[in-house]
Formats: structure tokens, C-alpha cells, sequence
């Protein structure tokens, strides 16, 4: 029973999501079984420029070190957020959904090149908990029951979370810094006075990516009950006159 209830739970999770939080387990499972190395896995410009071993352009985002808190704590979020935004803002947007991770990737890469990060997955998390926030300013969080605090400061707190873990804070502000670009070249800067769409989704992505039609009987779960539902991180709807999905346009409005 717990067998199918988990298979049909994966099965109804969004194809991005669920493509890359299984190859970041299955990763971490292969370096924990000694089937592959991080040395196989981590960033090197040289071995990718001059050994084509372009491959590592991608491996260093799905490691994130050995089974244990920290690998747990970063999945847990990896999946929640990634879930949430593919089944929020960008359902029935894969090919938009994909083309965020490859920008971010992308940027992230090119920053990598300039300062000392051979894994840039926990820097990955943090964008999408980013993007997700700030496009949910009104959700009010929860963390470890100690503090709450509207969704914009979550990245914020996870930072400083990182710091109390003794994890290079550089890791977690690069994460917010592509997040914000992300989110002010999609969302904010189109909205001003002679702004304009910068980011655009190439087609081919499209006709890959996107779903021919809506599903009518696809339910996503509600935002308090989705996947992750721990007290730490965990998300709560404002309790207020209006309906929650007004609170948040009339935020999104003000935000541009």
C-alpha cells in the first residue's frame, strides 16, 4: 500500500520536477554505492574546454555531498519549490519552466568561472525558492517553529541558516542573486514604462516541451498541503478578507 500510494504520488509530480530531483538522488546514490566519484561530477573549466567532458556542464547541479542532513534539507526543498512553481505560475508552461532552469544554470555557470564552486546545486535550490517567493509575497511561513515571516524573506532566512551551518555563504547568495535577475527581467521589468519581454522561450521548447491541452481533471495541491509540509519552510495562506489570489496580484501589481 505505502508502495503505490508513494508510485502514484511520483507519477502525478510535474515532468521537471520529477526529472530532476531523480537524477540528483539517483546521483547521490551512485557516488554513496561507489559507482561514480564527485571527481567525475564537479565543475572544471579545463577538463570542459579542453577535454570536452561537457557533461560536468550539468552533473555539478544534481550533487549535493553525501546522504545525510544537508543532502536531505536541500532535496526537501529542491523538490517542494520546483514542484510548487511548475504547478503554480508555470502549469501548463513546461517549456517556460525548463527555459528558467537553463538560464539560471546558465548564469550560474558563467559566475562560477569567476569564483571558487565546483558544485552549484544548493545555489539552484535557492533560486527557485527565490522565484517561488517572491511571486507568493503574501504566503506566511514557518521555520522549525521558531520564527514566522511573510515568503519574500524565506531566502533570507535559508541563508542565514546557512551561515549557522558553517556553509559558505556565497553558495546561498548566488542562488538569490540569479533568482532576482530571473525574476526582474521576467516579471518586473516588462510591467515598467517602456519595458519590454527579454526573456523568450525558443519555440522548438515549445513544441517539445508544452502539453497540447489543459487536463480538466488535474487538481495540484493546495499550497498548504504540498509536498514538504514540514514546519520548517512550511506555507500558510493569509487569513484575510479577500480572496488569497487577489491578495497576491494586487502584491505582484505593486511589485512592478
Amino acid at each position: 500500500m505505502a508502495y503505490q500510494t508513494f508510485q502514484e504520488e511520483y507519477m502525478q509530480t510535474p515532468p521537471i520536477t520529477r526529472a530532476y530531483t531523480t537524477t540528483c538522488v539517483l546521483t547521490t546514490l551512485a557516488v554513496q554505492l561507489d559507482v561514480i566519484t564527485p571527481f567525475q561530477l564537479y565543475f572544471n573549466p579545463d577538463l570542459i574546454l579542453n577535454h570536452l567532458q561537457l557533461w560536468r556542464l550539468v552533473t555539478n547541479f544534481m550533487y549535493f555531498g553525501t546522504i545525510g542532513f544537508n543532502f536531505l534539507f536541500n532535496m526537501i526543498f529542491t523538490y517542494r519549490y520546483c514542484r510548487m512553481l511548475e504547478e503554480g505560475s508555470f502549469r501548463g508552461r513546461t517549456a517556460d519552466f525548463f527555459f528558467m532552469f537553463v538560464f539560471g544554470g546558465t548564469i550560474m555557470t558563467i559566475i562560477a568561472l569567476f569564483v571558487n564552486l565546483v558544485f552549484l546545486g544548493q545555489a539552484f535550490t535557492i533560486m527557485l525558492v527565490y522565484v517561488w517567493s517572491r511571486r507568493n509575497p503574501y504566503i506566511r511561513m514557518n521555520f522549525f517553529g521558531l520564527m514566522n515571516f511573510q515568503a519574500p524573506y524565506l531566502p533570507w532566512v535559508l541563508l542565514g541558516f546557512s551561515v549557522l551551518l558553517g556553509n559558505p555563504i556565497i553558495v546561498d547568495f548566488i542562488g538569490i542573486a540569479v533568482g532576482h535577475v530571473y525574476y526582474f527581467l521576467e516579471d518586473v521589468f516588462p510591467s515598467q514604462p517602456g519595458g519590454f519581454k527579454l526573456l523568450r522561450t525558443p519555440g522548438f521548447l515549445k513544441t517539445i516541451l508544452d502539453p497540447a491541452a489543459e487536463d480538466p481533471n488535474y487538481n495540484p495541491l493546495p499550497e498548504e498541503e504540498r509536498p514538504g509540509g514540514f514546519e520548517w519552510g512550511d506555507g500558510q495562506a493569509p487569513q484575510e478578507d479577500q480572496p488569497e489570489e487577489e491578495g497576491q496580484e494586487e502584491g505582484d501589481n505593486q511589485e512592478r
